[in-house]
């Protein structure tokens, strides 16, 4: 089994990490300049830091003077976080009939908390042997390797296998912390929002939390689709019929004797026989068209013939 870490959407991470700490240093600044506007007001106590970050969440670029770097605090986090592996897997099976063989890889699947997510079927009840039916299941993880040992020794003969595993668990963690992020400046903004001391203020902060609120719904997406991939493997089982038998040919051994050498001579004079009705049986058509010509030549010369006997017959004289 391979296990390589995969690491997907890297910039788009970085990209809504620095829109997070920008929105946040322009929520700091707008809420200064509500608290200078407006003496009166109380929200002058709770202006956000000037480093961009919210309250209560860490800033992803820490400031210099023995605070820790973003590659400490990165590995901190992945320390406390739950390892995510991605599995996936092909299996190939030859079965008796494709279709049985489906439908229990599909209840053995099923009985464990899986589901089909997929199937494509080429089912040819007179040639079972061209029949082929391809599914793709999701398993528990709790349950991939033993459904995956079952599926190959039940459905019929295995004839390959191949296993990968992804380690996803920096990602996980990067999204996850960019969600945290994304909900702790909306929540910042909100309360920033009902502060605004100008129309002008009012329609900068809003315009900030609609941007924010598609980064986190974005965010949120690729954190659910983390998590259906961490929390079932994927299975790609392709059914196919079984191999057809060759048919052997007895070798003919040559015989000896009377009898073979009478049994081979009649077969020659069978071949020889057949041949020449073979060839007298093209010829025919040729003779008698060639023999009607000849009959009706003979009778035109006759008749010819006859006539120049007339002509030459001297005339009686009276």
């Amino acid at each position: 089994m391979n296990t390589t870490p995969r690491v997907r959407f890297r910039g788009p991470l970085r990209t809504t990490a620095l829109s997070c700490a920008a929105l946040m240093s322009s929520a700091a600044l707008l809420l200064a300049g509500c608290s200078a506007s407006s003496p009166s007001s109380s929200f002058a106590g709770s202006q956000a830091p000037a480093n961009g970050s919210a309250a209560g969440v860490p800033a992803r670029a820490p400031a210099a003077g023995g605070a820790p770097s973003a590659s400490a605090t990165k590995a901190s986090r992945l320390a406390l976080a739950t390892q995510s592996i991605v599995y996936t897997a092909s299996l190939t099976v030859r079965a008796k009939n494709v279709t049985a063989a489906a439908a229990r890889a599909t209840s053995i699947v099923t009985a464990e908390g899986g589901y089909v997510s997929g199937e494509q079927a080429a089912v040819n009840p007179r040639d079972p042997a061209r029949s082929t039916v391809s599914l793709q299941l999701k398993i528990p993880v709790a349950d991939y390797a033993g459904t995956l040992s079952t599926l190959s020794t039940v459905l019929g003969t295995q004839t390959s296998l191949t296993q990968h595993a992804q380690d996803v668990t920096e990602e996980v963690a990067d999204v996850s912390s960019l969600v945290s992020s994304a909900q702790a400046a909306i929540t910042q903004l909100q309360a920033l929002l009902k502060r605004a001391g100008s129309i002008s203020q009012l329609l900068t902060v809003q315009q900030q939390i609609s941007t924010q609120e598609s980064s986190l719904e974005a965010l949120q997406a690729q954190q659910r689709a983390l998590s259906r991939e961490t929390s079932y493997a994927t299975l790609t089982v392709m059914l196919v019929g079984p191999q057809q038998r060759a048919v052997k040919k007895k070798a003919k051994t040559r015989q000896h004797g009377f009898v073979a050498g009478f049994a081979a001579g009649w077969r020659g004079l069978r071949l020889i026989v057949s041949g020449l009705l073979t060839g007298l049986g093209a010829v025919l058509p040729f003779t008698v068209v060639i023999a009607v010509a000849a009959a009706a030549g003979y009778a035109g010369r006759r008749r010819l013939m006859r006539l120049l006997r007339k002509r030459s017959r001297p005339t009686p004289t009276g």
